[in-house]
C-alpha cells in the first residue's frame, strides 16, 4: 500500500498523467470586429439611428473635403474677396482651408462613433447657420474674407439645417421610444402586491381602518378589539386583511353585513 492510497487518493492509470496540466476552462470571447460599446449592450435598440448619424457625417464630410481640395489646388488667393467657382460655390484659400478642417472633424467623428458624430453635427450645424448670417451681412464688401456669394449663403443654411437634423435624429425628442439608443431606462414603479383587489377586500380595508381608529380613541366595541388583537400577530397588509375577512366569514349572517362588528341598536 502506497502513501497516496493510504490517504484515500487513487493513482492515475499512466504515470505520464501526473505531468499533464489540468484543462483550462473555456471563456467565451466576443467576436472580433463587433462593437458593443455604442449600443450599451442592449440588443433591442434601433441601429438605424446610429447608421443615419454616421452616414450623414461621412456624406457631408466628403462633400466638404472635395470642395476644399478643389479650392486649395486651384491657386486662388488666400484672402481674395472674389474667389473661384467650384461645385457651384465660390471659394478662396481661407474658405478651402476651413472646409478641409471641417471635413476632417466630421470624418474623424464618424470614425470615432455615432455619438461623437451626432454631437459634432449639432455643433457644426449651429456654426454653419451663424456663418450664413454673418457672411450675408458682409456680402459684396471688403470684409468678405471668405469670398461668399449668395449661393454660399444658401448652401450654409441648407447644410446647417441638415447637420442639425442628422445630429438630432433619434436623439432629441420629447418622447423617445424605448428602443432608441439615446433613451434612458425608465424606473419601474413596483406597486405593492398586497393591495385590495376586489370590493370585498376594499370594504374590509375600510372596516379595519375604522376599527383601529376606534381602538386608539377608546370607543371600540368588543368585536373590534378582538379583531385588532388578532391582526397584531400579522406583519403584512395582506395577512391582516385575511384575518379580518376570516372573522367576517365566521360570524353570523346578521353580523356579516356589518364588517366592523357593530350591532344595530334596537
Amino acid at each position: 500500500m502506497t502513501l497516496l492510497s493510504h490517504l484515500g487518493h487513487t493513482l492515475p492509470r499512466f504515470p505520464v498523467d501526473l505531468l499533464r496540466r489540468p484543462p483550462r476552462p473555456t471563456v467565451a470571447r466576443p467576436l472580433e470586429g463587433v462593437e458593443l460599446q455604442h449600443t450599451g449592450n442592449r440588443p433591442d435598440i434601433d441601429v438605424r439611428v446610429f447608421a443615419v448619424q454616421r452616414l450623414g457625417a461621412v456624406g457631408v464630410g466628403l462633400f466638404l473635403l472635395t470642395f476644399g481640395i478643389l479650392g486649395a489646388t486651384d491657386g486662388v488667393g488666400f484672402l481674395s474677396t472674389h474667389g473661384g467657382r467650384y461645385l457651384g460655390l465660390s471659394s478662396n484659400g481661407l474658405l478651402s482651408a476651413l472646409s478641409l478642417v471641417v471635413a476632417a472633424v466630421l470624418l474623424g467623428a464618424a470614425l470615432r462613433g455615432p455619438r461623437p458624430a451626432s454631437t459634432v453635427m449639432i455643433v457644426l450645424g449651429g456654426v454653419f447657420l451663424l456663418s450664413a448670417l454673418l457672411n450675408l451681412a458682409v456680402l459684396r464688401t471688403s470684409l468678405n474674407l471668405l469670398a461668399f456669394r449668395m449661393s454660399n449663403v444658401v448652401f450654409s443654411v441648407v447644410v446647417g439645417l441638415l447637420l442639425l437634423f442628422l445630429g438630432a435624429y433619434g436623439r432629441i425628442s420629447g418622447n423617445l421610444p424605448a428602443n432608441s439608443p439615446y433613451a434612458h431606462p425608465r424606473a419601474l414603479v413596483d406597486e405593492p402586491s398586497d393591495l385590495p383587489s376586489g370590493p370585498e377586500e376594499v370594504a374590509a380595508e375600510a372596516a379595519m381602518r375604522e376599527a383601529e381608529i376606534a381602538v386608539v380613541q377608546h370607543y371600540a366595541t368588543e368585536d373590534q378589539q378582538c379583531r385588532v388583537r388578532a391582526m397584531s400577530a400579522a406583519h403584512t397588509r395582506d395577512g391582516r386583511r385575511r384575518i379580518w375577512m376570516d372573522f367576517d366569514s365566521s360570524t353570523s349572517p346578521s353580523q356579516a353585513s356589518d364588517p366592523a362588528g357593530r350591532h344595530p341598536e334596537p
